[in-house]
């Protein structure tokens, strides 16, 4: 899909790119999703993609970082299971087929370019409104005397996301059940969050 040129600068131009980067990965999938198609769609050339963005996968990251709201607001239920259950469903709503396909993509493509592994790696230890809403959630339940006294670290905060994806990608892209969701919750998550805070307290 081509565009018509024009004289878009900043973050204007940015938008475009990644607006068409998202779409295309959307329509085509990861696997077929290339910069020049991308450079059609928004109207711009290669030459301007590469100059923001080193590689197919950077520019792919750069849409899906994109999509998520900077500030999606943080549950706040009156308990740590239902503000869990409540953060667990947002991201799997969000956990679609055509993330688990593009992730997939990138990581194949980390093991051949240290440069997209470097990537991959600065994303997932960067801190996120992911982060920052299980930190507060953690931070009410601890006020609530719900939880003990606990410090997680960026891997605990970042796990909600890291534990859907990997039930999405093994149930193939069908959506996740509630019932699947409250067995993260309460078998995986909140167990981990209490001997979190038994170890430290002995620490």
């Amino acid at each position: 899909m081509s565009g018509t040129k024009s004289r878009r600068r900043g973050a204007k131009l940015e938008q475009a790119i990644l607006d068409a980067a998202w779409a295309e990965l959307r329509e085509v999938g990861y696997a077929r999703f290339t910069v020049e198609a991308v450079a059609g769609r928004a109207g711009t050339s290669k030459p301007v993609i590469y100059r923001r963005w080193r590689s197919r996968a950077e520019l792919a990251l750069a849409a899906w970082y994109r999509q998520v709201p900077a500030d999606q607001g943080t549950p706040d239920t009156g308990t740590l299971r239902g503000d869990l259950l409540a953060m667990f469903s947002r991201i799997a709503r969000g956990a679609d087929s055509m993330m688990n396909e593009m992730v997939a993509g990138v990581m194949g493509e980390a093991f051949r370019h240290p440069e997209v592994a470097a990537l991959l790696g600065d994303r997932l230890t960067r801190p996120s409104p992911l982060t920052s809403a299980m930190e507060t959630i953690i931070g009410n339940a601890v006020a609530r005397a719900e939880l003990p006294p606990v410090d997680p670290p960026h891997r605990v905060k970042r796990l909600p996301l890291d534990l859907i994806r990997n039930e999405s990608i093994t149930s193939c892209g069908t959506p996740l059940s509630d019932e699947a969701l409250a067995s993260l919750v309460d078998d995986v998550y909140v167990p981990l969050l209490r001997g979190l805070a038994t170890v430290q307290q002995a620490d």
